[in-house]
Order: structure tokens, then C-alpha cells, then sequence
């Protein structure tokens, strides 16, 4: 199916509003499907992405300020997750050592099983995506996708006031 055919349009302004019609397209596919395989074991995105951020640093704490700086997604409510995380057993929230002001949090064993159980689940979405492109392909889009990254931040500079 074309991107034409899955959002009922048949114009776009030009080739380069396609495309970022079809990136946001296309994350939102993945985002949706991530959602579904991840209800299967109680979490949402945003909390899949804290715990890989804690395991990320495990065993060094991260605070809620450098969590929601390593989102994927930029998220206000952070510390709303990891609180969440907490009441599951997946985290721990304690005062920090070396400044008593901070709050440091570190990914719990139960938090690093379950990340591998759904590791395994997400393997079978890596493998749809090695069915879908060729290593020289994925190479590609990956440069491809930096470069908008890049270009993208330099973007929010230009963006009109408010």
C-alpha cells in the first residue's frame, strides 16, 4: 500500500512534504505496533523507554532531569513514568549520595528480566525490518534519517514566535 492509498490523499505540495508526511507515517506505524507488543506486559511506550534508558546506564542511577533528557519522545511527565515504573517493581527512586536535592533511579532486577523477555518479542520486529531492507538499504536510511535529525534541530531556531 502507498502512502497515498493509506491516508486517502492523491497531492501532496511537492516530493520533500511526502516525505515527511511519510516519516511521520511511518513512526506512527511503528509506535502503534511497539503499543500493542508492549501491552502484553503492562508497560506503555514511554516506560519501555525509561526502563532501556536505566539499563542503559545500570548499575549508575540516572535522575528523572537526565531520563526525560534521553527520551525519544520528549515527555514533561518523566517522573509521572518512573513513578509508575516504581509501583510495578521495576525501578527503584532513592535520595542520591552524592547530592541530597537529587532523586536517583536505577532499573530493579524484575526491570532487567522483564526487558529481556520483550527483547525477544522486539527481535521479531528487527527481523520484519531485515526482510524489508537490504544492510546497504538500512545503512542508507539511517544516514539519511541523521542528516534530518541534524537538520531538524537547526529547524527549531528557525521556528516563527509566538
Amino acid at each position: 500500500m502507498t502512502l497515498e492509498e493509506a491516508i486517502k490523499t492523491a497531492k501532496f505540495k511537492d516530493i520533500y512534504h511526502r516525505g515527511v508526511v511519510n516519516i511521520l507515517y511511518v513512526a506512527s506505524l511503528i509506535r502503534r505496533h511497539q503499543a500493542q507488543l508492549l501491552k502484553a506486559y503492562d508497560l506503555t511506550v514511554p516506560q519501555f523507554n525509561v526502563l532501556r534508558i536505566l539499563r542503559g546506564s545500570h548499575p549508575t542511577p540516572c535522575t528523572v532531569r537526565m531520563i526525560a533528557e534521553r527520551m525519544i519522545e520528549e515527555s514533561s511527565n518523566a517522573s509521572r513514568v518512573v513513578d509508575k515504573l516504581k509501583e510495578k517493581g521495576l525501578v527503584t527512586r532513592f535520595t542520591s549520595e552524592l547530592d541530597r536535592r537529587l532523586v536517583d533511579i536505577n532499573v530493579t532486577e524484575k526491570g532487567l528480566i522483564l526487558l529481556g523477555k520483550i527483547d525477544l518479542v522486539f527481535g521479531s520486529l528487527h527481523c520484519h525490518v531485515e526482510q524489508i531492507l537490504t544492510e546497504h538499504e538500512a545503512h542508507k536510511l539511517n544516514e539519511l534519517l541523521d542528516r534530518f535529525a541534524a537538520a531538524s534541530e537547526t529547524m527549531q531556531d528557525d521556528a516563527p514566535p509566538r
